[in-house]
């Protein structure tokens, strides 16, 4: 069993929901962001995104692409971001980690050489925001026979004729984007993420997580109470950038004791 099921039956068996926490690797730079990446799981994160930097992220809002950029000019790179994978695996072996970018880097790299260097690196997923579904098999057989997980993007417009494309290389859990836009932007009502969770699990028995425009342990909460995780990056982003790694850190506290105490 991988280190994302093992993690997601575990939080079945307390009856909760995970926080899932995103930043960019390398910002605002290697040691800053390290510190923060190996604090992460002890502040309360359940799983972690952590961010492939790349020069044209389309589907981020100003946050995520400010911290893109600091990591770049920083030295950030796909071969650094593997680096601080593997540092963070001398002390944690638990922790499921799952890198969020582009395609580009990717395919430069070679698709085949990039998945068994990320599997060496202890990397156990995978979301590519600009693949599309018919695209993929490009990628993800290299990513089974590492044993990593192709984690698929879902959106409101994806309806019961689409799903079972977008679901059909799906392994991991499935992320819900809950607005249609960029992240870290407006919120979905409560009513609109219940009637796409029902939508999404007429299709798979994955988990199911939801992002973009959570931002306050409450919102986050409300989250948790229906799906099986909620994803939050650009606010930690933000405060990593204004207030340093350990009110980063705090951030991340508030926001699992919210998830936490969610289904109580």
């Amino acid at each position: 069993m991988s280190r994302i099921a093992k993690r997601f039956a575990a939080l079945k068996a307390e009856n909760r929901a995970a926080l899932v926490t995103f930043i960019m690797a390398g910002d605002p730079d290697r040691a800053a962001c390290q510190e923060v990446l190996n604090g992460l799981p002890a502040a309360g994160a359940d799983v972690i995104e952590l961010g492939m930097p790349f020069t044209d992220p389309m589907a981020d809002g100003l946050a995520i692409q400010l911290a893109g950029s600091r990591a770049l000019a920083a030295g950030g790179s796909l071969k650094a971001t593997l680096a601080m994978v593997a540092e963070f695996r001398q002390t944690d072996r638990d922790t499921p980690i799952i890198l969020m970018g582009y395609y580009n880097p990717i395919y430069a790299w070679g698709p085949e050489a990039f998945a068994g260097d990320a599997a060496l690196a202890g990397v156990d997923g995978l979301i590519i925001v600009d693949l599309p579904p018919e695209e993929a098999g490009e990628l993800v057989p290299h990513l089974r026979a590492a044993a990593i997980d192709f984690i698929v993007l879902t959106t409101p417009t994806s309806d019961d004729a689409r799903l079972p494309v977008v679901l059909a290389n799906a392994s991991g859990f499935v992320y819900y984007v809950s607005i249609a836009g960029v992240t870290g932007t407006g919120s979905a009502t409560q009513a609109a993420i219940e009637a796409a969770m029902t939508r999404i699990r007429r299709h798979t028995d994955l988990p199911v997580c939801v992002g973009f425009g959570i931002k306050t342990p409450e919102q986050a909460a409300h989250i948790a109470r229906t799906a099986e995780g909620a994803v939050v990056g650009s606010a930690i982003v933000a405060v990593l950038a204004s207030r340093g790694p350990a009110a980063a850190l705090t951030l991340v506290g508030t926001l699992a004791a919210g998830v936490r105490g969610a289904r109580k």
